[in-house]
């Protein structure tokens, strides 16, 4: 599946093509600081196709390609379909002769873009949502058997352009938001429960100033799910180019075969 124009559109409105071409510019800025945790995400990825021996895998924010080990996935499953809001074109030239690997351009928070630019999208100053409650938060349902799932770095960041958008189109307070935001995460995990998964999320943002000061920011609003295995690392978002305020940022990763 493409994308129609009007659809592309909306994500141009609120900002997916700079979000997207924004990660890989950090992951270049970054100069390796990146690497450990990429490698961690491709081996526990490896150690799960392992263990269930899928024939269909099917990939949720496959992004840049970056974390996942797509070359060994090639010789070990039969299908391999990789799910994004859009594909990167670097990215569609890079698998264009890859047999078994199949793009699908797909919305995986279950439409949540497109009702959150219906109910947020066009208000003004004027006219913002004083209640964000009825905006409609639901499971993804694709169009085809994924087989076994893989969530990739993106449970806490299907959240991220809706919630910029409403906190500039609405009136709510800040709770409103985290409730928001935890629906999202128990909407994506309440599908990945449905099937042999791999989750692979940040869970909280480490921060730290030029002063040593250090302050540690929850990022994962749901509860995990029991699994049968777990790994944890951590992964040096900014560490290298620190931003503006000379500040560091590391977040906590969990990794789980459920």
């Amino acid at each position: 599946m493409t994308q129609d124009l009007s659809y592309r559109r909306i994500l141009t409105k609120m900002g997916y093509y700079n979000y997207q071409r924004g990660l890989i510019y950090h992951h270049l800025d970054e100069e390796g600081s990146w690497n450990d945790h990429l490698g961690n995400c491709r081996s526990f990825i490896l150690k799960a196709i392992d263990n269930y021996k899928p024939s269909i895998v099917t990939v949720l924010g496959s992004g840049w390609l970056l974390d996942l080990p797509l070359a060994e996935m090639t010789e070990s499953a039969g299908v391999i379909n990789l799910v994004d809001i859009v594909h990167p074109q670097e990215v569609k030239d890079q698998v264009k002769d890859l047999a078994n690997v199949v793009l699908k351009e797909d919305d995986v928070s279950g439409g949540l873009i497109e009702e959150v630019w219906k109910k947020a999208g066009k208000r003004t100053i004027f006219s913002r949502l004083k209640t964000i409650s009825d905006i409609e938060v639901n499971e993804y349902k694709p169009g085809f058997n994924p087989g076994m799932v893989i969530s990739l770095n993106i449970l806490t960041q299907l959240e991220t352009l809706p919630v910029k958008l409403l906190i500039k189109k609405s009136k709510v307070n800040p709770d409103d938001i985290l409730n928001f935001r935890k629906r999202v995460q128990q909407m994506h995990l309440q599908f990945l429960l449905k099937h042999r998964a791999v989750l692979i999320t940040d869970c909280s943002e480490i921060i730290k100033d030029n002063s040593g000061r250090s302050d540690e920011i929850p990022s994962l609003l749901a509860d995990l799910p029991d699994a049968l295995v777990t790994q944890e690392w951590t992964w040096n978002f900014e560490f290298r180019k620190s931003d503006f305020y000379r500040r560091k940022s590391v977040f906590k990763v969990k990794a789980l075969l459920i």
